[in-house]
């Protein structure tokens, strides 16, 4: 099973692809200094496996690494994540 993480900055999205299908995606916009992640979609014969997880991890940490950005989590999974990951918390604004 191959998985592929990217960002999709044309489409404003992260997403995650196993074996070339869309498996997992997080849309976002861009304003200023900020990021807001907009929404987060899971395809229904996948959900459940912690694809969601890993696919706004993998967004959080390619912002964290490559961007100055700040994060605003306006989809509630990513609310929820940030929640779970207090850890990460120095990344958010409002």
């Amino acid at each position: 099973m191959g998985k592929e993480l990217a960002n999709e900055p044309d489409n404003n999205r992260y997403t995650l692809r196993i074996d070339g299908e869309m498996a997992s995606a997080v849309d976002y916009r861009v304003s200023g200094n900020s990021i807001s992640f907009t929404h987060t979609f899971t395809d229904p014969k996948r959900r459940g496996q912690g694809l969601a997880s890993e696919i706004v991890e993998f967004a959080v940490d390619d912002v964290e690494s490559t961007t100055e950005y700040r994060i605003v989590p306006m989809c509630w999974y990513v609310g929820e994540w940030f929640d779970k990951h207090p850890e990460r918390a120095e990344l958010l604004t409002r």
